[in-house]
């Protein structure tokens, strides 16, 4: 009885033994070592590949870095050029500003100087005042509209100012016309001496003495200057050696 049971349980056991697969075939073992053989090199050629692009994509990152820093370098130089440019702009502005306001009242003065030479030009001998017509006439009728530009009125008014100035320190002979002591005009010899006094004297010997007014040159008889007058004329042109010569002065 003991022999039988160990006889089932033997038979027990080989019953419960898993089948054994059969071995591969040589063509099957082949063929799994090409897929290994092209599996490792995909994954090598893969991994070649990854690194290479990982190369390019450091290289391309560093670059972009370098692009940025000169990017944000020019910025800055753009943000400080803009900053020279706005406060270049402001000085220029508050400048022109400046500018204006000077123009403005260099405007007015020139316009206050031609109102004072315009009063002033009746009052300047005959010789002076054909001598200045020209840039008399230049002077703007209205200052407020007229199209000359301010650098040209006040060169205009220089002109006349040092043309006066220099009037004012010559003696100046004229051939006139005025009317002597019987109502009649005559053709006298005037001497004018600067821009303030003036005599004349006629071929027969009528003198007279005149000064400036605001309605032009007033002229008064004076036959007891007739020598003088003469006197002084040919000094004047050289006829005479010079002398003294007394003559009388109205001031007004």
């Amino acid at each position: 009885a003991g022999t039988d049971k160990n006889v089932q349980d033997k038979a027990g056991r080989i019953g419960n033994v898993d089948t054994i697969p059969a071995p591969p075939t040589l063509e099957e073992t082949r063929i799994t070592l090409d897929k290994w053989i092209e599996t490792q090199q995909i994954i090598s050629k893969e991994r070649k590949d990854w690194q290479q692009g990982k190369e390019i994509l450091l290289g391309r990152l560093e670059l972009v870095k370098k692009e940025v820093a000169t990017l944000d370098e020019k910025t800055k130089q753009a943000e400080t050029s803009v900053a020279e440019a706005n406060k270049k702009r402001n000085d220029l502005l508050a400048e022109n500003e400046q500018l204006k306001t000077a123009g403005t009242q260099l405007t007015d003065g020139i316009a206050g100087m031609e109102g004072e030479v315009r009063k002033m030009f009746k009052q300047l001998p005959e010789p002076v005042h054909a001598k200045l017509q020209p840039l008399y006439q230049r002077i703007p009728e209205d200052p407020a509209k007229t199209h000359v530009s301010a650098a040209e009125r006040f060169q205009n008014i220089l002109g006349i100012l040092n043309e006066l100035n220099k009037a004012n320190n010559e003696v100046t002979v004229s051939y006139e016309v005025h009317n002597l002591a019987d109502g009649k005009p005559s053709e006298v010899k005037a001497v004018y001496v600067g821009l303030a006094q003036a005599y004349y004297v006629s071929a027969r010997g009528e003198a007279g003495i005149g000064c400036p007014t605001t309605d032009g040159w007033k002229w008064e008889p004076s036959q007891t200057i007739a020598r003088d007058v003469l006197m002084a004329l040919e000094i004047q042109e050289g006829k005479h050696s010079p002398a003294f010569v007394p003559l009388p002065v109205i001031l007004k």
